[in-house]
């Protein structure tokens, strides 16, 4: 029994970071990636930056999709569906 349930974590842990490297994929595939880096700022602030304002609010992922969904404070994404938005979100906001 305990066998199985290190090798169920085993494998969410996987799956969880290969979606983590999806999304960053679709960061680069989207356009993101050419106003933000993870890290750094360009011309637009750096995801990691964002992820520390937004900490501990509970409104962050509404607030931040809509804005980019909707051209709000931030270019209107078109690249992009409203789906892979909230996704790109979530993603920046767990960094």
């Amino acid at each position: 029994m305990k066998s199985y349930l290190i090798a169920a974590l085993a494998v969410a842990s996987v799956a969880f970071a290969g979606a983590a490297q999806a999304d960053e994929a679709m960061a680069k595939e989207k356009g993101c990636l050419g106003c933000h880096a993870v890290d750094k700022k360009k011309m637009g602030p750096a995801f990691k930056d964002v992820a520390a304002k937004y900490k501990g609010d509970a409104g962050a992922q509404a607030t931040l999709t809509a804005k980019i969904s909707e051209g709000k404070g931030h270019p209107k994404q078109t690249k992009a569906s409203p789906e892979e938005v909230s996704s790109l979100v979530k993603w920046v906001l767990s960094l």
